[in-house]
C-alpha cells in the first residue's frame, strides 16, 4: 500500500489492488482508469459488474470531494448504476459534481471504453461533511 498525500486514492488498499490509476481530479471532476484483467472479469470474458460499480463509485465520490479543500471522505447512501455495453480493455471512469448541500453530494458518472464508447452510466448520494462543520 502506497501512501501519497497528493493521490486521493492512497491509501486504500482495495483500489489499489484493483489497479485503478488516477487521471483527474479538481474543480468537482474526477477521472480515473482500469484496465481489465482476467481476475477483474466475469465468466463472459467481460469487466464484473461489481468492478465498474466500484469505479463509477469511486470517481463519483473523488469528484465531489475535489470540489474544494475541506471536504472530508464520507460514505456512499446510494448508488444507482446503469449497465449499457460490455466493457474490455481500459476503462475510464468519469465523475462529476452536480449538487452540494450541508449534508449531501449528489453526483453523476459514467464508464467508457477506449472508443469512447459508454460502458455504464450512474448517479450517487454521498455523506458531504466540511472541516469547518466539525468545530461545530
Amino acid at each position: 500500500m502506497t501512501n501519497d498525500s497528493t493521490n486521493p486514492l492512497s491509501g486504500s488498499e482495495f483500489i489499489e489492488d484493483l489497479g485503478v490509476k488516477l487521471l483527474n481530479w479538481r474543480d468537482g471532476t474526477s477521472c480515473i482508469e482500469l484496465e481489465v484483467v482476467k481476475r477483474l472479469s466475469n465468466r463472459l470474458g467481460m469487466a464484473h459488474g461489481g468492478v465498474i460499480s466500484t469505479m463509477l463509485d469511486q470517481a463519483m465520490g473523488l469528484a465531489w470531494r475535489s470540489s474544494g479543500e475541506d471536504r472530508i471522505p464520507g460514505g456512499t447512501i446510494n448508488l444507482n448504476v446503469n449497465f449499457i455495453s460490455p466493457g474490455k480493455g481500459i476503462l475510464r471512469a468519469n465523475g462529476r459534481l452536480v449538487r452540494f448541500t450541508k449534508s449531501s453530494a449528489f453526483c453523476e458518472g459514467e464508464v467508457v471504453d477506449e472508443l469512447d464508447n459508454i460502458i455504464a452510466t450512474s448517479q450517487g448520494v454521498f455523506s458531504a461533511r466540511l472541516t469547518s462543520k466539525i468545530a461545530d
